[in-house]
């Protein structure tokens, strides 16, 4: 089992950063791929960015694409992601995942395909 616990949320102007950090325990996440997904309320979680075992491959939805930067540090069980630019449309809560890396063939950018999963962290952006 892996435990998953996000931290770093918080409320922020629009322009503003945050760095999102996910402390695994329970087992080395070094064998895992690793995802951030978000949900604006009323609305579906949706996938946010992902990274491969290594740190090697790395895919961002398009809407985060040169803002935000996904980071992981196997030594420390830890995986980041940091978020620059932020604007009003990415508040919501921001949870991470983790699934096997031998049982990804494409990038894991579904929710369905991830086993384990923190509670999640609240941003909020202000216009």
């Amino acid at each position: 089992q892996v435990q998953l616990v996000e931290s770093g949320g918080g409320l922020v102007q629009t322009g503003g950063s945050l760095r999102l950090s996910c402390a695994a325990s329970g087992r080395s996440i070094s064998a895992y791929a690793m995802g951030w997904f978000r949900q604006a309320p009323g609305k579906e979680r949706v996938f946010v960015a992902t990274i491969n075992w290594t740190g090697g491959r790395i895919y961002y939805a398009d809407s985060v694409k040169d803002r935000f930067t996904i980071s992981r540090d196997n030594a420390k069980n830890t995986v980041y992601l940091q978020m620059n630019s932020l604007k009003p449309e990415d508040t919501g809560v921001y949870y991470c995942a983790a699934v096997p890396q031998v049982r990804i063939g494409l990038p894991p950018t579904s929710l369905h395909v991830y086993d384990y999963w923190g509670q999640g962290t609240q941003v909020t952006v202000s216009s």
